[in-house]
């Protein structure tokens, strides 16, 4: 079963903390075991210098993989963080934060996805993820 960017909008809205939509993210693609977020320009996400927060960063990246998983699975599923890294490679300043969560192995029970968030209208990646989710359900 496909999942539309409609049923991934309706689960970004229906499963994440209020302080994670206050980010402002917004699914612009799904497909199969990928997902692409998109995180706003905030001055409110940004840090002392002006460039976009980590924190900012690493909530995106989780919530796209969780977009991802659900895309693999034609649904969402009750699921959990179980390890997530990343590495801040350079400034997003001014611009929206295109998130891409790539599954590089689904199972029944554990899922672990590849992350690379891009400034919008460049191809050079400005923080890259990783991440490992158990699965619940």
């Amino acid at each position: 079963m496909t999942l539309t960017l409609a049923a991934a909008e309706k689960i970004l809205s229906d499963n994440f903390a209020p302080w994670v939509l206050d980010l402002g993210l917004s699914v612009d693609s799904v497909d199969g075991q990928e997902a692409v977020l998109r995180l706003p320009w905030s001055d409110r996400l940004a840090r002392e210098g002006g460039g976009l927060s980590g924190q900012a960063l690493m909530a995106a990246a989780d919530t796209a993989t969780v977009i991802a998983v659900a895309a693999a699975r034609g649904g969402f599923v009750p699921m959990t963080t179980v390890q997530q890294s990343i590495s801040f490679q350079r400034a997003v300043v001014g611009a929206d934060v295109l998130v891409r969560a790539r599954l590089t192995k689904a199972g029944k029970r554990m899922a672990f996805a590849d992350i690379t968030m891009t400034a919008e209208g460049t191809e050079e990646t400005a923080a890259h993820a990783t991440a490992v989710y158990a699965l619940l359900g």
